[in-house]
C-alpha cells in the first residue's frame, strides 16, 4: 500500500495526500480513506469529504462516490478551535511530553472537563494555556478522564492524529490502567468483577450495576489487609463512568472517603481514637491512578509511567498500619 505523504503539516493545519492502489478498485471513498489515513477517524474523514477539504483528482466527490484506483486524494484542513473553552494559567503536574502527547499527574480537587456547574478552573482550561494548538483537537485532547477527587496518571493528545489513535487504543483495551485504593472491609483474596454498570434508575447523578448496563470489568488484587480494611490494586479492563467505586461498592467494598457510593460510616470494633478521626476527616475517596500503559502514538513503542501515593493516601496507611 502507498502510504501517505504529509507536506507543511503544522499543528493547525494538515496536508496529507496518497495515490490510490489499484485493488482498492469498486470500493467507496470513505472506506478507501479510511485505510489511507487511518490515523483519521472514518467520521472525520466522512466530514472533510462533504466540506471538499478532502479532494479526488482535485475534485469534491461524495464519501459513497467508488473509486477505480489510482486517483489522487489530498487531504488540505485548516483546524478550527472544537469548542470555546477558556485558557487558564493552573499549575500541572506533568510527568512527560513530547510533540505528540502529554502525561499528567491528576491532584485531588481538580476536575477534568468543564460542565454544568464547573465552567472553568479544569484541566481542559490548564492544557489549553499550556498547550494552545489542543483548541484544536477534540476536548483538547482528553481520550479518558479521572474522577475530581481521584488522583493520578492520565494521557492527553496534543495533535488529532495521536487522539484518533489513543481512542481507538482504549477501545482495543490495550492501554494499561492501574489504580491503588483503601476499602473499608477485609479482603479475602483478588477476583474481577464482571458486573454491567448505568445511570442509578432512581439518582440520576449516580451509577450503578444494573442489569441492561454497559458491560464493565475490574479486576482487583489484595497489596495488604489490616484491621477492619484493605489496601488493593484495581485494573480496569473497561473504563465506565466511576466503575472502580461502583464495583468495590457493589462488593460490599466500599473505598474509604466514597460519600457518594460509601453507604454510612463504618469501622471496626476497637479501632483507635486516632484511626477514626483519620477515617472520618479523609474528604475524598481514597483512589489512585498508579501506572499508565499504552503505545506510543507515534513510534509505536511499549510506553508506561507509575505514579507514587499522594500523601494523604500514604497517611491513611501509615494510621491503619499503626492501628
Amino acid at each position: 500500500m502507498n502510504q501517505p505523504n504529509s507536506e507543511n503539516n503544522s499543528s493547525d493545519h494538515i496536508q496529507m495526500s496518497a495515490t490510490v492502489p489499484a485493488e482498492y478498485c469498486g470500493k467507496r471513498l470513505d472506506q478507501i480513506a479510511s485505510d489511507l489515513f487511518s490515523e483519521f477517524s472514518r467520521a472525520r474523514l466522512q466530514q472533510w469529504i462533504k466540506e471538499g477539504s478532502l479532494l479526488v483528482d482535485g475534485e469534491h466527490r461524495v464519501p459513497k462516490q467508488k473509486l477505480l484506483g489510482g486517483e489522487l486524494l489530498e487531504i488540505s484542513v485548516q483546524l478550527q478551535p472544537e469548542g470555546d473553552w477558556q485558557a487558564q494559567n493552573i499549575p500541572l503536574n506533568i510527568l512527560f511530553e513530547d510533540a505528540h502527547i502529554i502525561v499528567i499527574n491528576k491532584p485531588t480537587d481538580l476536575v477534568v472537563h468543564p460542565a454544568a456547574g464547573n465552567r472553568d478552573g479544569t484541566m481542559l482550561n490548564a492544557l489549553l494555556y499550556h498547550c494552545p494548538q489542543l483548541e484544536s483537537v477534540p476536548r483538547a485532547g482528553i481520550v479518558h478522564r479521572l474522577d475530581k477527587d481521584t488522583t493520578g496518571l492520565m494521557v492527553v493528545a496534543k495533535t488529532l492524529q495521536a487522539h484518533t489513535d489513543l481512542v481507538a487504543q482504549l477501545q482495543a483495551r490495550t492501554v494499561k490502567r492501574e489504580y491503588e485504593a483503601v476499602v473499608s472491609g477485609v479482603m479475602t483474596g483478588g477476583g474481577i468483577v464482571d458486573q454491567p454498570i448505568g445511570r442509578h434508575p432512581n439518582q440520576r447523578t449516580k451509577m450503578a450495576v444494573i442489569s441492561d448496563g454497559k458491560e464493565a470489568r475490574t479486576h482487583y488484587s489484595v497489596i495488604q489487609r489490616f484491621e477492619g480494611h484493605s489496601y488493593v490494586r484495581l485494573r480496569l479492563e473497561t473504563g465506565r463512568t466511576h466503575q472502580i467505586r461502583v464495583h468495590m461498592a457493589h462488593l460490599r467494598f466500599p473505598i474509604v472517603g466514597d460519600h457518594t457510593y460509601g453507604g454510612r460510616f463504618r469501622i471496626h470494633r476497637g479501632a483507635s481514637d486516632t484511626l477514626r478521626e483519620t477515617l472520618q476527616g479523609f474528604g475524598r475517596q481514597a483512589l489512585h491512578a498508579r501506572e499508565l500503559g499504552l503505545i506510543h502514538p507515534a513510534t509505536g513503542e511499549q510506553v508506561s509511567w507509575a505514579s507514587e501515593l499522594p500523601e494523604d493516601m500514604q497517611a491513611l496507611l501509615q494510621v491503619l498500619e499503626n492501628d
